[in-house]
């Protein structure tokens, strides 16, 4: 039994304590680790999300304004070299007026009123004419500043100031001054010379500083009637011309990118009523010359293949203040109006059948027509061209076909845009043609700067300042 004793070391008192005391500090250091890591975890978290989101929206600011040019997200503290504001005058083409010597403005007046047996020219205005466009723009930059709110341009008085350059003659009255029998009868013979007042403007202009600065190419021409300033346009032609159309202008003296096609001023009496077709009991109407050049022969056949026509009311008339009462009548009271071309392939027609709610039937492959940027003339007008407008019952046919709901969509467009053809209204003629005289400053920019730096000028054909179309197509708009 002693051998199978074991001899057992005797144990301290507190052995049997210290394995339980060095776990439970290895517990402890490892949730202070833990803890430790979790901390720092979220701390970095924290700011790598904070941070994450300033650069984001930093990154997102300086794109953005990179697209848009003084953004908000840049300080105006950092550009104060850049006007906050910029005025209503800042943001216009300035426009300066010539003060021309009286025989090119209101002298021509006079003379047209001495022409005509007037004694008093203190009482004379200048005379109602459908080209009397040239007379409104003229009154325009004679008004006061205050007068002119709305205007796309700003009047200069300062030359130096000045983008555009007007030349306020009266080319188209010019072309009238003598009565039209003038020279017919021995002793008669006309005082008055249209002629010699072009060749007068020319030589006038062309001792003009700001003339001779860019040879005429920021100046602005009025040349309303197709005949106007004809004995001279080869010498004005770098101008912005204003005209009725290009029926008498070669390609190498106008087009459409320099020049601007401008209205004719309508000659009776605008339509104030509501649209509706109950009280427009005539088909088609026209009241005009039956007989014209060129283009307008058209006239005559158009009158032998309509006149017999039901409905429908084509008269020969000469102007007259008789012939416009009835011609008021007749637009006032008919659902189509005729628009054949005249002399030139524009008339004075067809903006009198816009202010009376009629709707154009245009015969006339060349038109041009005024603010097409801005006015769809296929919503307002109807459309042929001259060979099927000559077949025996074709226009009466279609106009017949046209329902009441298509015609006053028409009348409502036209009354939409009537203003673009109303001279005196404040807001109509005269400011759509600043407009669009306006938006030719960068090719005039582009042009004067091209003309400077040529050194071989010896084009035979028309620069590239003009435009060529294609019109060998037949379409009818309807």
């Amino acid at each position: 039994m002693s051998e199978r004793l074991k001899i057992r070391t005797p144990k301290s008192p507190n052995s049997s304590k210290l394995p339980r005391i060095m776990a439970r500090k290895s517990s402890l250091l490892k949730q202070t680790l833990i803890f430790s890591a979790c901390t720092i975890l979220i701390i970095y978290a924290f700011f790598n999300t904070f941070l994450s989101s300033s650069t984001t929206a930093a990154t997102t600011g300086i794109s953005s304004t990179t697209s848009s040019l003084f953004a908000e997200q840049i300080s105006r503290e950092n550009f104060q070299e850049f006007p906050e504001k910029v005025t209503e005058n800042e943001k216009k083409v300035g426009v300066f007026m010539y003060d021309l010597p009286k025989k090119f403005t209101t002298g021509i007046i006079e003379n047209h009123a001495l022409a005509r047996g007037s004694s008093d020219l203190s009482k004379v205005s200048y005379p109602g004419h459908q080209h009397m466009g040239e007379w409104y723009m003229y009154l325009d930059l004679s008004r006061p500043d205050l007068d002119r709110v709305g205007s796309p341009v700003v009047k200069v008085n300062d030359p130096e100031e000045a983008d555009l350059f007007y030349v306020p003659v009266f080319s188209s009255l010019s072309l009238i001054v003598n009565p039209a029998r003038a020279g017919t009868v021995p002793g008669s013979d006309p005082v008055y010379s249209d002629e010699k007042m072009q060749e007068e403007l020319v030589e006038w202009l062309e001792e003009q500083e700001y003339w001779r600065r860019n040879n005429g190419r920021d100046h602005v021409v009025f040349a309303g009637d197709p005949n106007a300033l004809y004995r001279v346009l080869d010498r004005v032609k770098n101008a912005v011309l204003l005209l009725s159309d290009f029926g008498r202008v070669r390609s190498d003296q106008g087009s459409l990118i320099k020049d601007v096609i401008v209205p004719y001023s309508h000659r009776i009496n605008v339509y104030n009523g509501d649209i509706g077709v109950e009280e427009r009991k005539t088909l088609l109407f026209f009241m005009g010359n039956r007989y014209r050049k060129d283009g307008g022969k058209i006239r005559d056949l158009l009158f032998q293949m309509l006149e017999k026509e039901e409905d429908v009311v084509i008269r020969h008339g000469t102007q007259s203040r008789e012939n416009r009462r009835t011609a008021t009548r007749g637009m006032h009271t008919s659902k189509f109006c005729l628009n054949p071309a005249g002399d030139t392939p524009s008339a004075c027609r067809l903006f009198d059948s816009i202010v009376s709610l009629c709707v154009p039937l245009i015969v006339s492959d060349s038109i041009e027509l005024p603010f097409e940027d801005v006015i769809d003339y296929r919503k307002i007008a109807i459309f042929v061209d001259t060979e099927s407008s000559l077949k025996p019952g074709y226009l009466v046919g279609m106009l017949r076909a046209v329902s009441t709901e298509k015609i006053l969509e028409y009348q409502k467009e036209m009354r939409e845009v009537k203003r673009y053809f109303v001279y005196s209204d404040s807001n109509g003629t005269v400011n759509e043609i600043w407009r669009e005289v306006a938006q030719k400053l960068p090719l005039i920019q582009l042009m004067i700067n091209r003309d400077k730096r040529l050194v071989k000028k010896d084009c035979t054909e028309p620069d590239c300042s003009c435009l060529c179309t294609n019109q060998s197509a037949h379409i009818t708009s309807l």
